[in-house]
Formats: C-alpha cells, structure tokens, sequence
C-alpha cells in the first residue's frame, strides 16, 4: 500500500486533479438524499471531493487515517477533519444522513470492508446512505483498448476477489441493513494512461509484484511492445453505488 503521507504533496496532481476531482463530485452529488445536512466522507484523503459536496444548511465532515492527507483538506474543509479509523468513527449512533467510501474499500481486507459497513449503518440516521466506489480496479477496463487487452487478463488472475466488488459490496450491505438503492458512474479525467506511463507505475501495484518473475517479465514485455507507446488510452469510468438504511 502507498506511504500516504509522503504521497499527499503529489497525489491530486497525479490523479487527474480538479477536473477529476468536479466528476467525482458531480457524480455524488446525484446520490445524495434531498436535504441532506451531514455527509461523512471516510478516507477523504486531501478532501479535494469533499469540500466540493459542501453546501448551505450541510456539514462535510472528513475523516482519514493519514496526517499528510488531512493536512491538504483541512484548510479546503475549514477544519472540519478527523484523523480516525473507517471502523471506529468518532461520531455518534444514527446522527449522519450520508457516509462515503470513494477510495477505501478495494484497499482493505473483506473483513476490514464489513467492519467499515457496519460502522456506517451504525452512525446512519434511518433512510441514511452510503455512497462508494465499486469494482475500482476494473474501471481502466470500461473502455477497451490495447492497453486493457493485454493488461485486464492478468490483473484479473491476480486479484480473483475484490473487496470492493459490486456483489462483495451489496452483500456486506444486506448483513448490516443496508439496501441497494441506485448507482451512477464518472469518467476518470486525466487518467488514461500510455503503455510507457503504466511501465513506469505498475511496479507499485501490490498486485504486479506479487506475480512470479517469469509472469511480471512477460507483462512488461507485452505492454512495452504496444504500438504509439506515448499515446494515453481512454480515462478509466469509475463505477458508484448507494445503499440505503431502512427508514
């Protein structure tokens, strides 16, 4: 997993930064209840999303585990940050209208993924959701192109379960009362990467190093011996979900 907080000076910048950052928000915005006063976004990172669902009569409230991160969103969410744990949120029962996992839930175990639902259900008011991110991993692949061809098969193989797969997300729902209730999705702006682009990140990807060397050369070489290896292939379209807490 990423140091975060030596990542933070860089992150938005290397992730499609405001533009990424409006779609993101945009698509949220769809899934939140009419009047909702509190939103809580876990694992808010720089809070460069969460300070764009702040409105009149609504507290945003953004909570991570990384110092480094909070120091960029503290200021864009006017102090309104907590350095907590997506199990243990410093907030009381049923107090929040919406709680959100837009880059958690693919970074932790399945068991560390239910414990964060619970959590959620535990401080949503009654007809209180949650919005998150689904099948994170997979959103390069929304689009086809040579890239994801050569790259989606072994990734595939090398991550049979995804924790924030859409059936592991909407069972780890239902066990903890919460319903699906809709989805939308948003396009990745900034992010469509070029064969030498991915040559230079893939060695940080936890799933790529844990292939046999045999495999990791092989990949490498297929990617590297794409054609226009500067040209960036289409922005992954990432995929969000809402559950709903019965009223």
């Amino acid at each position: 997993m990423l140091d975060y907080d030596a990542e933070a000076a860089n992150y938005d910048r290397t992730r499609g930064g405001e533009e990424r950052a409006e779609a993101a928000a945009a698509a949220v915005r769809t899934l939140l209840p009419r009047n909702t006063r509190t939103v809580v976004d876990v694992a808010c990172g720089t809070g460069i999303v969460s300070a764009r669902l702040r409105a009149p009569n609504r507290t945003v409230l953004g909570v991570d585990l990384s110092a480094g991160m909070l120091t960029y969103a503290r200021p864009r969410l006017r102090g309104a940050v907590a350095r907590a744990d997506a199990t243990r949120l410093p907030l009381a029962d049923s107090t929040i209208d919406v709680v959100i996992f837009m880059w958690l839930l693919h970074l932790v175990d399945a068991e560390t993924a239910d414990r964060a639902m619970a959590e959620a259900a535990r401080v949503l008011r009654p007809g209180g959701v949650v919005v998150a991110t689904v099948d994170k991993n997979l959103a390069m692949y929304a689009v086809p192109s040579d890239l994801s061809a050569v790259l989606e098969p072994a990734q595939r193989a090398a991550l049979p379960e995804n924790t924030d797969a859409w059936a592991a997300f909407t069972a780890s729902g239902r066990r903890n009362g919460l319903d699906s209730d809709g989805e939308t999705s948003y396009v990745g702006y900034g992010q469509g990467w070029s064969p030498r682009q991915l040559l230079r990140k893939i060695p940080q990807f936890d799933w790529y190093r844990g292939l046999d060397n045999a495999a990791a050369e092989d990949l490498s070489a297929r990617v590297a011996a794409l054609p226009e290896p500067d040209r960036a292939r289409p922005d992954p379209v990432y995929r969000i979900a809402r559950l709903r807490k019965a009223d």
